[in-house]
């Protein structure tokens, strides 16, 4: 989905971060929808990323939420920047099968600093259920 509120170019650039980042090709993950502010990324559970009694890894969980806040804080750069993860905190909120959708979003942009949350989702057999929510903090760097 392209807001109208999200530059071309900027949300180009996203998507080709997003399309180069083989940690997120090898999970399969999809980039679904970019608005200034706010990315969401959603991947299907299968075997490869389960932990041993079936549910999602905590670690496919994490990498999804930090994704998803760090491409919403990279929404609001100029093009000649790029994000890092200085620190992100997790709170899981249950166990998950189905697919997972993180939505990230920027709760305070800064030239130094990017405050920012995320929460993932889990959908199986048409229910929804909240397991994550995500907060942290990115810094901007140069290219």
């Amino acid at each position: 989905m392209i807001s109208d509120l999200l530059d071309s170019l900027i949300e180009q650039k996203v998507r080709d971060s997003f399309a180069h980042q083989s940690f997120m090709t090898l999970l399969n993950a999809r980039m679904e929808t970019l608005a200034l502010g706010h990315a969401q990324i959603s991947v299907t559970i299968d075997e490869r990323v389960q932990q041993q009694q079936g549910f999602a890894h905590g670690g496919l969980i994490f990498s999804l939420a930090d994704s998803a806040a760090g491409y919403a804080a990279l929404t609001m750069l100029p093009l000649d920047m790029e994000v890092m993860t200085a620190e992100l905190k997790i709170n899981y909120l249950a166990a998950a099968k189905g697919t997972l959708t993180a939505t990230g979003r920027v709760l305070k942009p800064g030239k130094r600093l990017i405050v920012v949350a995320a929460d993932v989702w889990a959908e199986l057999d048409g229910t929804r259920k909240h397991i994550a929510a995500v907060q942290g903090t990115m810094v901007p760097v140069k290219t």
